[in-house]
């Protein structure tokens, strides 16, 4: 018997259709005799409806109340898979974050998780209840409801297993797992068995869409194996494989991977804005100038290169940052502009990251020179590059996005099945 986490997303819970769908997966795992905690988005569509509606009310509404409303909708959700459980024969019921309790701080609207008890909830599942809990949010000081951001749900479900040391966290959604690069993409990108949890970090902060950051983060600080997986699939015919793992891509730690591809993805981040800033003045502490108000203003800065003139006296520095910063950080720099003294700022939307992410990266030679032969060989301009022990990434201009990662999909092998 496991102690199992399911956490199914908004279009695994759209209507009750689909809710009854997946509380067949539910009784799968029921039967099996294991422990089950279910973690539910709220409806597709329905956070969205109601973020409309705060935006209708005032245009510089409460962030609490904000919260208040938003969080409604996996209460909604909650209860509906509670109602079906029941029917079903199962003794079920909704838990909302407040009750568990779920803590977190105030930052409403993307507030993180502080502290979880999840001492009521073992408590429930052991005595065989199915504990129905709404994701996205959780109890701020004050005892304010509290959000935890788009995704937020992927979030609440790893940290709960986390909280009920959960033998595993499965996130059901709208696909059948994590793919070596988008499919719409590249027709012949394959579904991955297996992903490191530091590979499925730099995956999902680079653009694959299938977890959210901070769910992979928790996941790799409190080890909890985490199966993507697809809740289309006909509940009652899925089975396991040979290491006993269900269908789908296990997100585990390093050592749980006998021999590590040296590439394992390509990823595309269309969100990226790129600043340069002319003629800077060279001396100590203008790099400081520059990026301490950005971080100041909470503004994360990826992608940096600082080119000197050849008499010294002038530099040019260009770095990246996400694109709905992009005007925020050039109001910020040019407040700053008689400080830093830069002579100019240019920027661009139209570009996007494209990232080359592999464990085997770390005892290979030539990776970081095979994409730039391969980007080279399609007269594709890198405009910036960064790397990390596990990631290459480059920075292009936007049109040759789906040319730039068919290509390096192809260059590393990873078209083969």
């Amino acid at each position: 018997m496991a102690r199992l986490v399911l956490k199914f997303g908004g279009t695994s819970v759209a209507n009750i259709d689909r809710i009854r769908n997946a509380a067949r997966h539910v009784k799968r795992e029921l039967e099996a005799g294991h422990q089950v905690a279910v973690v539910v988005s709220a409806m597709s569509g329905v956070t969205n409806q109601l973020v409309d509606y705060c935006k209708q009310a005032s245009s510089l509404y409460d962030q609490k109340e904000y919260d208040a409303v938003v969080a409604s909708g996996e209460q909604v959700t909650s209860g509906l898979m509670a109602i079906v459980l029941q029917e079903m024969g199962f003794d079920a019921r909704s838990w909302q974050g407040w009750q568990i309790p779920l803590r977190t701080n105030d930052a409403h609207g993307s507030a993180r998780i502080q502290e979880i008890d999840g001492s009521r909830l073992i408590e429930a599942i052991s005595g065989g209840q199915v504990a129905v809990i709404a994701g996205f949010q959780g109890i701020a000081p004050g005892d304010r409801i509290a959000t935890l951001g788009r995704g937020g749900s992927d979030t609440s479900a790893v940290a709960i297993a986390a909280a009920i040391k959960a033998d595993r966290c499965d996130i059901y959604t709208d696909v059948d797992g994590v793919y070596t690069t988008d499919p719409r993409i590249v027709p012949k990108a394959r579904r991955l068995d297996r992903v490191a949890f530091e590979e499925m970090l730099e995956m999902a902060s680079l653009g694959a869409k299938v977890l959210q950051v901070r769910s992979v983060e928790l996941a790799m600080q409190y080890k909890v194996r985490t199966f993507v997986r697809s809740s289309f699939d006909d509940p009652d015919s899925v089975g396991v494989d040979s290491h006993g793992n269900p269908p789908g891509t296990l997100i585990c730690d390093e050592d749980e991977i006998v021999e590590a591809e040296v590439v394992t993805g390509i990823a595309a981040s269309k969100d990226e804005a790129q600043i340069s800033l002319r003629r800077v003045a060279d001396r100590p502490g203008v790099a400081a100038s520059v990026f301490g108000p950005l971080a100041a203003e909470s503004i994360n800065v990826d992608m940096i290169i600082q080119i000197t003139s050849p008499d010294g006296a002038t530099t040019d520095i260009t770095f990246t940052v996400p694109a709905i910063d992009h005007e925020r950080a050039i109001k910020v720099l040019e407040a700053t502009r008689e400080k830093i003294g830069h002579f100019g700022i240019e920027s661009s939307t139209d570009v996007v990251k494209v990232s080359v992410i592999g464990l085997g990266m770390r005892s290979h030679a030539g990776v970081a020179a095979e994409a730039f032969r391969a980007l080279a060989s399609k007269s594709i301009n890198i405009r910036a590059i960064t790397t990390s022990e596990i990631k290459i990434s480059v920075l292009i201009d936007a049109p040759y996005t789906e040319l730039a990662v068919r290509t390096l999909h192809s260059a590393y092998g990873l078209d083969k099945q």
